[in-house]
């Protein structure tokens, strides 16, 4: 045997070593703060839903529509396809201010779609008539996917085309016009 013979530790002992003093209490400020979110999700309500844009509906020419790029007061981007023009606010992500699709908004986006070419056009009206069949026909099944997924704003005007007049109720369905 030896001189030096150790006592046996206890529980006690064991509990207050510095690690195992740390370890409980990161298990307690776990377990208070499970057991805190636990109580108060029962106590909350749920947020109200965010407030929708009044819909507009009115036909735009070109320098009217570059107003709705997402940089104005009310954040409201536009974009048309085809003549067609479309609330794209809901996927401002990519269609506003630093978004992947940015230079679209608020302008013609029927030649840029076609093409696959993501730069910005400043005409005044883009007659895209030098469209080639496959250019056409994608951005004829890039309209259509406007239509399922925005809201149809109006018509993109000619020079010197006059506007439609829409009543205030008149509602137009996304996959009409």
């Amino acid at each position: 045997m030896t001189s030096k013979e150790e006592a046996p530790s206890t529980f006690w002992d064991e509990l207050t070593s510095p690690l195992n003093l740390v370890l409980v209490g990161v298990i307690l400020y776990l377990i208070y703060k499970i057991l805190k979110s636990h109580f108060q999700s029962e106590d909350d309500t749920p947020a109200p839903p965010p407030q929708r844009m009044k819909k507009l509906r009115k036909d735009l020419t070109t320098p009217e529509l570059k107003k709705y790029d997402g940089t104005g007061p009310d954040g409201r981007v536009l974009l048309a396809v085809n003549g067609v023009i479309f609330d794209v606010t809901r996927g401002k992500r990519f269609y506003g201010p630093g978004g992947p699709y940015s230079a679209f908004a608020g302008r013609d986006a029927t030649r840029g779609l076609a093409t696959g070419s993501v730069s910005a056009e400043d005409k005044e009206w883009d007659d895209v008539s030098d469209l080639n069949a496959d250019e056409i026909a994608s951005a004829t099944e890039w309209e259509g996917q406007f239509r399922e997924k925005y809201d149809i704003v109006g018509r993109l005007l000619k020079p010197g085309e006059t506007p439609n007049k829409y009543s205030d109720d008149e509602t137009e369905d996304k996959k009409d016009q």
